[in-house]
């Protein structure tokens, strides 16, 4: 018959991923070393697949190992929601939410409404990604999408959460040349990988002549690169605004107004942990 895994060798497998010593894992087991020894040869000759690979570095961990690890987490998510269910009664959110956006929303706005919000939610936890495609939700990756975007897709549901503008950006040295020369100023840009981002579109309408000193893969990159002193960029003010020695250095910039979604799947709405989460959003993101 096949060897059905229980609990206890779940906490095994974890205590010696995150220990990678068979001391650690003793420790955090309180057990002897020679205990947790025997009972990884014993699971893995019962699951007939190594679990550890010994180094210099300690017990690293082979993909069954970790497959197991990620179960046991989730199974002391669950044991922890459920402590927390009985102290404080029935009316505990408990789960975990995935939420999708991009570096910049996660830095300047999701990751400040969190700190608000989420310790009256001890029981809740949540996995959070950064990309800048829809696909997330549609492919179910995703609970919950924070976007900026004119045209959210139709299969999705939500609220607009606000309207973001745009503005050049930079040290207060540049002002004088964003108005009298910009095309020979340091500007710094998002990648190929965002070719139809809002202020690569303004760019090229508005400074078709401009060849970028840098380039980086998200917006919050940028703008630190600008707060370094690099040179100048279109920025969201939102990301801005909290970033120590930038100056607004023009107006809102025409045409790269977009606004601020908070989206889920329709399907979503009736779980009781992405409908909580996807309130405290709308009440706690300001753009």
């Amino acid at each position: 018959m096949q060897y059905r895994v229980d609990y206890s060798d779940l906490t095994l497998v974890l205590a010696l991923v995150r220990g990678r010593s068979l001391a650690r894992a003793a420790e955090m087991l309180q057990v002897d070393v020679s205990t947790v020894f025997r009972s990884v040869r014993r699971l893995e000759a019962a699951l007939g697949t190594a679990l550890f690979e010994k180094s210099r570095r300690g017990y690293l961990p082979t993909g069954a190992a970790q497959a197991l690890a990620e179960q046991a987490e989730r199974a002391e998510q669950a044991l922890d929601a459920a402590r927390v269910a009985l102290e404080q009664g029935q009316q505990v959110v408990s789960g975990t939410v995935r939420v999708t956006c991009t570096d910049a929303v996660l830095h300047s706005l999701l990751l400040p409404a969190l700190a608000r919000f989420m310790p009256s939610y001890p029981a809740l936890s949540l996995e959070l990604a950064t990309s800048n495609e829809f696909a997330n939700l549609s492919r179910r990756d995703a609970d919950i999408a924070l976007r900026l975007t004119n045209t959210p897709p139709e299969h999705l549901v939500g609220r607009r959460l606000g309207v973001i503008s745009y503005a050049i950006y930079g040290r207060a040295g540049f002002r004088e040349a964003v108005a009298r020369e910009p095309a020979r100023l340091p500007w710094i840009v998002v990648d190929d990988a965002m070719p139809d981002h809002t202020t690569v579109v303004w760019r090229r309408q508005h400074h078709p002549d401009v060849t970028p000193a840098y380039r980086c893969s998200g917006m919050f990159s940028v703008a630190r690169l600008v707060q370094a002193g690099l040179g100048v960029a279109a920025l969201a003010d939102f990301v801005a605004r909290d970033l120590d020695g930038l100056e607004r250095l023009s107006d809102a910039l025409p045409g790269c107004d977009s606004e601020l979604w908070l989206l889920t799947r329709p399907d979503c709405r009736a779980l009781r942990s992405v409908q909580t989460l996807f309130d405290e959003l709308t009440r706690s993101v300001r753009p």
